[in-house]
């Protein structure tokens, strides 16, 4: 396969795309306008909450697809695509597990906002990188005037090690992803990054080998095999290393660029320049 042949580009966020600063180059940028004019489209796909995407993202947000909450919430622009809702009553059910797991933190993650009972300003700073819009509600039990797309618990000495061993029995009839080195992401099977990046593909008649992904953790999993393009970055989780096709620099190395100059030098030979 070809590097010039590839229509368009989806990358997570946290640890791919965001440095460790969570912070977007502004070589992203001018490489992002490049692959514009050579209509190369660009797709953010995150577990984070749409808005703390859009915020990361705003300057280009009207010309990329955003798949938010591990792909729960696609948007093209302003279009909404897709929305997989996870059942309230599985939702409800599940807090009475997650309760008798020390040290853990809840967050339900609504359409309208994020929803969590703890006042902990420690974990209420983290949460605000990726949640913007979030309240702090008595009992999360009650919180019935929202949907919701998954339910992310958040533990500080590692997700994998701390509370994947008690909630991986839940993996029977719903998808329990270790979504980052403290967080795990628990939503509908359909909900996932792979479901979305199809539903993109499909959109826009790109297939497999025409479409780039890069990933880092568990929850891009699903994504990179939808790419023929499939890198893993340099500072990825071994399942991903396992599953890409290809590696690239890490985050704060700006992996994602590399490759993308890379691409954009592949563009410009084709069309002759």
């Amino acid at each position: 396969m070809e590097l010039s042949a590839v229509k368009m580009v989806v990358t997570d966020m946290d640890g791919t795309l965001l440095n460790s600063k969570s912070e977007v180059s502004g070589r992203f940028f001018e490489l992002f306008d490049e692959l514009q004019a050579h209509k190369v489209k660009f797709v953010a796909a995150s577990g984070r909450q749409y808005s703390s995407i859009f915020d990361k993202l705003q300057r280009i947000h009207d010309r990329i697809a955003i798949v938010a909450e591990n792909g729960g919430f696609v948007k093209q622009g302003d279009l909404e695509l897709d929305s997989v809702i996870l059942n309230r009553s599985l939702v409800t059910d599940m807090l009475p597990v997650l309760r008798e797991i020390d040290g853990l933190y809840t967050v339900f993650c609504g359409k309208q906002s994020a929803y969590i009972e703890s006042r902990d300003q420690k974990f209420t700073d983290i949460l605000g990188e990726y949640y913007t819009h979030f309240d702090i509600v008595d009992d999360l039990s009650v919180v019935d005037y929202d949907d919701f797309f998954k339910v992310a618990v958040y533990h500080f000495e590692g997700s994998e090690a701390h509370v994947y061993p008690y909630v991986k029995h839940l993996e029977s009839h719903l998808q329990v992803k270790v979504s980052g080195r403290n967080w795990i992401d628990i939503s509908d099977p359909r909900a996932h990054k792979g479901n979305a990046v199809k539903l993109l593909q499909r959109r826009h008649g790109i297939g497999r080998e025409e479409t780039m992904v890069f990933g880092d953790f568990n929850n891009d999993l699903e994504m990179l095999q939808e790419a023929f393009f499939s890198y893993a970055m340099e500072n990825a989780h071994p399942n991903v290393k396992k599953a890409a096709r290809f590696s690239t620099r890490s985050n704060d190395q700006q992996g994602v660029e590399f490759i993308l100059e890379q691409l954009l030098e592949a563009k410009r030979q084709s069309a002759g320049q």
